[in-house]
């Protein structure tokens, strides 16, 4: 049986699943996914993650045609969608317009999360996107609903989802673009803000922001250092997507790229800065800002800096005076503590 109790209540109702077409949306690939194939082998399996990391998890199976991007695009119809619940609401939606282009009248679509998510309230939340919503199952503290979309959902164009807003610290001012459900999507959030107060001199050279988010730190500092090289990573389609927007709104050019923690870095840096993220969906995750932590040393150059702003509770210090070098605390203030540590 799964361990995602998501897809547990999926398997309960996969009587109900059968389909030519299916696409599932940010569904983790596990035992339930290999069910569904051996049960429906005619099924072409079509699975859109925005998450980076469980989207490399469908790699090595065959039967599935898989996705990773802020924008899903196909030339087919689908027949079933399957979308697990989001932390974001406004996420939600935005996933529901974005696959109008690719479903008819007769698509079910079964959305399906955990209590906790606050899937109870989806019949408030998409009363403008889904019609004929009603609950089909709740069981191991999930709830499965059953809808069709609403033919009124207008043509999609992701440049009308983004939220904007503008952020001037010590006389730097930068623009910032988000999508729905990237983190301090609707303004700058205290640890970010609180780090560019009292950001600590940027060394030129290559840098890198680790969980970029909507780009906010690396943006500021192209604009307060034209020098320093520009290197952005996240593990989320849409806020790499957010902040290759939010780059361009500042006339600044990076490199911006998917990384499951440091999966996909290959190259070593002067300067790595974070505001390491510490959530997955509705759980909370500190593994990939600890792995982060415990392997980052690799990729950079000898006396290279390491900054993060954390919430002062999590215990990122010894971790970094372990594995990096000396770590010093610069600031804590409202709840955050500043490190800087040299390799």
């Amino acid at each position: 049986m799964s361990s995602i109790i998501v897809n547990q209540i999926l398997s309960r109702n996969i009587n109900i699943l059968e389909a030519q077409t299916p696409l599932f949306i940010n569904l983790k690939n596990d035992v339930f996914i290999q069910e569904y194939i051996n049960l429906y082998p005619q099924a072409e399996l079509s699975c859109y993650n925005i998450n980076f990391e469980e989207y490399c998890d469908y790699q090595s199976n065959k039967k599935v045609q898989r996705f990773f991007t802020a924008h899903y695009q196909t030339e087919k119809k689908h027949d079933l969608v399957i979308i697990a619940f989001p932390k974001s609401k406004a996420e939600l939606n935005f996933t529901l317009s974005m696959i109008a282009h690719a479903t008819d009248e007769n698509t079910n679509i079964i959305v399906v999360g955990e209590n906790k998510s606050g899937i109870k309230t989806l019949n408030k939340v998409t009363e403008k996107t889904l019609i004929n919503c009603s609950k089909y199952d709740s069981a191991r503290h999930c709830i499965l609903f059953v809808a069709q979309l609403s033919k009124s959902i207008a043509p999609f164009t992701l440049d009308d989802w983004y939220d904007y807003y503008s952020v001037d610290i010590a006389g730097t001012q930068i623009k910032v673009a988000a999508l729905p459900g990237v983190f301090s999507q609707n303004g700058l959030d205290k640890g970010t803000k609180i780090l560019l107060e009292n950001l600590p001199n940027i060394k030129p050279g290559d840098m890198l922001d680790f969980g970029c988010g909507a780009g906010v730190i690396a943006s500021f500092i192209g604009k307060k250092h034209p020098e320093v090289k520009l290197n952005l990573l996240d593990v989320n389609a849409l806020a790499l997507e957010s902040s290759i927007k939010t780059l361009a709104l500042n006339n600044l050019t990076g490199n911006v790229f998917a990384s499951n923690s440091l999966s996909d870095v290959k190259n070593k840096y002067d300067v790595v800065i974070s505001n390491p993220p510490f959530h997955q969906g509705i759980t909370t995750d500190y593994s990939a800002t600890e792995r982060f932590l415990e392997g980052i040393k690799g990729y950079l150059h000898n006396n290279a800096d390491v900054i993060i702003v954390a919430n002062s509770f999590l215990k990122y210090e010894p971790i970094m005076q372990k594995t990096i070098g000396r770590t010093n605390r610069l600031l804590s203030q409202q709840g955050f503590t500043i490190y800087q540590c040299k390799k």
